[in-house]
Protein backbone atom coordinates (compact mmCIF):
# COMPACT_ATOMS: atom_id res chain seq x y z
CA UNK A 1 0.00 0.00 0.00
CA UNK A 2 1.36 3.20 -0.60
CA UNK A 3 1.13 6.41 1.42
CA UNK A 4 -0.70 9.04 1.15
CA UNK A 5 -0.45 13.53 1.87
CA UNK A 6 -2.55 12.70 4.85
CA UNK A 7 0.24 9.95 6.50
CA UNK A 8 2.99 12.32 5.59
CA UNK A 9 1.36 15.18 7.79
CA UNK A 10 0.37 13.08 10.13
CA UNK A 11 4.05 11.65 10.71
CA UNK A 12 5.62 15.23 10.95
CA UNK A 13 3.06 15.94 13.23
CA UNK A 14 4.26 14.07 15.75
CA UNK A 15 7.41 15.25 15.80
CA UNK A 16 8.70 18.35 18.44
CA UNK A 17 8.64 22.03 17.14
CA UNK A 18 7.54 21.35 13.33
CA UNK A 19 6.19 24.13 11.23
CA UNK A 20 4.80 24.07 7.71
CA UNK A 21 4.81 26.99 5.85
CA UNK A 22 2.54 27.57 2.37
CA UNK A 23 4.19 29.04 0.44
CA UNK A 24 1.75 28.55 -2.55
CA UNK A 25 3.26 26.25 -4.84
CA UNK A 26 4.64 24.47 -2.07
CA UNK A 27 4.36 23.42 1.55
CA UNK A 28 8.10 23.60 3.74
CA UNK A 29 8.19 21.71 6.47
CA UNK A 30 10.66 23.13 9.46
CA UNK A 31 12.21 22.79 12.85
CA UNK A 32 14.05 25.68 14.50
CA UNK A 33 12.81 27.64 11.10
CA UNK A 34 15.31 25.54 9.14
CA UNK A 35 14.06 23.49 6.61
CA UNK A 36 14.12 19.51 6.31
CA UNK A 37 11.00 19.18 3.57
CA UNK A 38 8.95 20.66 1.17
CA UNK A 39 5.70 19.09 0.02
CA UNK A 40 4.23 19.12 -2.99
CA UNK A 41 0.53 18.13 -2.95
CA UNK A 42 -0.66 17.96 -6.76
CA UNK A 43 2.53 15.35 -8.08
CA UNK A 44 2.17 13.98 -4.25
CA UNK A 45 5.44 14.59 -3.59
CA UNK A 46 8.05 15.21 -0.69
CA UNK A 47 11.43 16.77 -0.54
CA UNK A 48 13.80 15.44 2.28
CA UNK A 49 17.16 16.26 3.26
CA UNK A 50 19.02 13.05 3.97
CA UNK A 51 23.10 12.40 4.57
CA UNK A 52 24.75 12.08 0.78
CA UNK A 53 25.17 8.39 0.97
CA UNK A 54 21.65 7.62 1.76
CA UNK A 55 20.14 9.95 -1.37
CA UNK A 56 22.50 7.66 -3.31
CA UNK A 57 21.55 4.88 -1.97
CA UNK A 58 17.92 5.40 -1.90
CA UNK A 59 17.68 6.55 -5.76
CA UNK A 60 20.65 3.87 -7.11
CA UNK A 61 17.87 1.35 -5.17
CA UNK A 62 14.94 2.57 -6.62
CA UNK A 63 15.01 4.85 -8.76
CA UNK A 64 11.08 5.41 -9.87
CA UNK A 65 10.20 6.12 -5.96
CA UNK A 66 13.40 8.64 -5.48
CA UNK A 67 14.91 11.26 -7.81
CA UNK A 68 17.74 13.17 -6.26
CA UNK A 69 16.29 17.22 -6.17
CA UNK A 70 19.68 18.72 -5.07
CA UNK A 71 22.87 18.46 -3.02
CA UNK A 72 24.39 20.86 -0.53
CA UNK A 73 27.21 20.70 1.96
CA UNK A 74 26.82 17.28 3.37
CA UNK A 75 23.20 16.92 2.28
CA UNK A 76 21.45 15.12 -0.07
CA UNK A 77 17.77 15.80 -1.03
CA UNK A 78 15.80 12.99 -2.07
CA UNK A 79 12.27 13.27 -3.86
CA UNK A 80 9.93 10.78 -2.55
CA UNK A 81 7.22 9.62 -4.76
CA UNK A 82 4.13 8.80 -1.99
CA UNK A 83 2.76 6.18 -4.19
CA UNK A 84 5.96 4.44 -3.83
CA UNK A 85 6.69 3.79 -0.17
CA UNK A 86 4.81 2.68 2.94
CA UNK A 87 3.88 4.64 5.50
CA UNK A 88 6.87 3.07 7.87
CA UNK A 89 9.66 3.80 5.27
CA UNK A 90 7.99 7.79 5.06
CA UNK A 91 8.44 7.51 8.79
CA UNK A 92 11.90 6.63 8.75
CA UNK A 93 12.49 9.04 6.03
CA UNK A 94 10.68 11.84 7.85
CA UNK A 95 12.45 11.27 10.68
CA UNK A 96 15.15 11.37 9.20
CA UNK A 97 15.17 14.10 7.70
CA UNK A 98 13.69 15.77 10.89
CA UNK A 99 16.68 14.57 13.42
CA UNK A 100 19.33 15.80 10.41
CA UNK A 101 17.97 19.55 11.06
CA UNK A 102 16.61 19.83 14.34
CA UNK A 103 18.94 21.34 17.53
CA UNK A 104 20.78 18.62 19.73
CA UNK A 105 18.26 19.38 22.75
CA UNK A 106 15.10 18.25 20.67
CA UNK A 107 17.00 15.31 19.13
CA UNK A 108 18.35 13.78 22.11
CA UNK A 109 15.03 14.85 23.62
CA UNK A 110 12.62 13.04 21.15
CA UNK A 111 16.20 10.01 21.33
CA UNK A 112 15.62 6.74 18.54
CA UNK A 113 11.06 7.26 18.67
CA UNK A 114 10.51 7.14 15.70
CA UNK A 115 6.30 8.69 14.76
CA UNK A 116 4.08 6.19 13.89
Amino acid sequence: MSSTLADLLDLVGQLPEVARTDRGRYLRLEVATRPFGYVWEPTRTVGLKQTLAEQLALVAERPDVFEVQFTTGAFGWVVVHLDGVERDELAELTFEAWRLTAPTVLVEARADRLPV
